[in-house]
């Protein structure tokens, strides 16, 4: 007999600045699942937040392999919406009509609505699985102020850091007497580097945070720490693993959005990295932890700095991590023995997992 093959949602794009990442992202994702045990339905979301079913696995997008140019095909799509207690059926806009159900939910959407809660939100209500971490642990992954205030209070060592909101002022001299210079200026609900800037003269500051508050009204000065550059990948729900740890080598200022994701030099990934068992231990240790902390599920990528002085400090948790050719969270579950195909496969099946669970709890007395 026949088994039924899992349909699978891919959902994708967004409205957030981190839009043409999530969908390189997409890509390697609809390319690399194992296609005899999953159909594949790809959604990609436009940059005004409307939803687009497309059919045609071999032109979703265009200018796929270019980065620069890569965008989201329009033409030929069916625009459709998912809503509460729909159980996975996309409605299909002006028509009463369904699609066909969608049995899980693999989120790619980097940055605001979509890796903050918003559409893990939405999936919930919608009575549909999905891949990674649930509203809670989407929100304060997301917002890297709330994110640092737990690590804190979890015992979690993390840099100084100081919150700007935007109908606030901060003295240049403020800053640099309590965490150095030079420093960093992000907006606190962004990821690959978007709106970040480094600090490392007063006639800088400014400008700084004036290119942050352009993507939130919350913004981050952090403490600038040397040091190495490490990064650790966690799968799981309940008894997480961690990878072993990669290292980036920035050929730049900073590991900034261009680095990551434009310039092929920007940066050189070392896999696994250079460290004694004695760190690796500590790096996993630490990157469950803060998994754990932030009550993340299904995957996570841990960022992590390496000083001088053996001490390491956690940067950030990134709860959708990139999946594009060069992202560092498929390769180190790579170089830990489990392939781009199986981890898509382990991915889903945690999704579906926690899903099953949370349906036996009670809702009412």
């Amino acid at each position: 007999m026949k088994t039924k093959k899992i349909k699978v949602g891919i959902l994708f794009g967004g409205k957030s600045a981190e839009h043409e990442v999530s969908l390189q992202s997409a890509r390697n994702v609809a390319d690399a699942i194992d296609k005899s045990k999953y159909d594949v339905m790809l959604i990609g979301i436009d940059k005004s937040g409307k939803w687009h079913l497309n059919d045609d696995s071999s032109r979703f997008l265009l200018n796929s392999q270019n980065p620069k140019l890569i965008a989201l095909n329009k033409k030929n799509v069916k625009n459709v919406a998912l809503v509460p207690q729909s159980n996975g059926f996309l409605s299909l806009e002006n028509s009463v009509s369904n699609t066909e159900k969608i049995d899980v939910v693999f989120p790619i959407l980097h940055g605001p609505f979509g890796e903050d809660g918003t559409v893990q939100g939405l999936l919930k209500l919608a009575g549909v699985p999905f891949v990674g971490a649930g509203v809670l642990g989407s929100a304060v992954g997301m917002d890297k102020d709330v994110m640092k205030r737990l690590l804190r209070d979890a015992g979690i060592p993390i840099g100084k850091f100081l919150v700007l909101r935007d109908d606030e002022k901060l003295s240049f001299k403020t800053v640099v007497n309590t965490i150095g210079i030079p420093f960093f200026v992000k907006p606190a609900n962004m990821g690959s580097s978007v709106g970040v800037s480094k600090v490392s003269k007063q006639s800088q500051f400014i400008p700084a945070l004036t290119e942050a508050f352009k993507f939130d009204r919350k913004i981050l000065l952090e403490e600038n720490i040397s040091g190495r550059e490490i990064e650790c990948a966690v799968l799981g729900n309940d008894q997480p693993i961690a990878s072993v740890p990669g290292e980036i080598f920035v050929h730049d200022e900073f590991y900034s959005y261009n680095a990551k994701y434009i310039d092929e030099h920007g940066a050189t990934l070392a896999i696994p990295a250079k460290l004694s068992k004695a760190a690796i231990k500590n790096v996993q240790k630490l990157a469950i932890a803060t998994f754990e902390a932030l009550s993340c599920e299904g995957l996570g990528r841990v960022d992590l700095f390496l000083k001088k002085n053996g001490e390491f400090v956690v940067n950030e948790i990134n709860t959708i991590p990139g999946f594009t050719s060069v992202s560092m969270y498929p390769k180190l579950w790579e170089a830990s023995g489990i392939s781009y195909t199986k981890l898509i496969d382990i991915l889903i099946q945690l999704a579906i997992e926690r899903f099953e669970k949370e349906k036996r709890l009670k809702t009412a007395k």
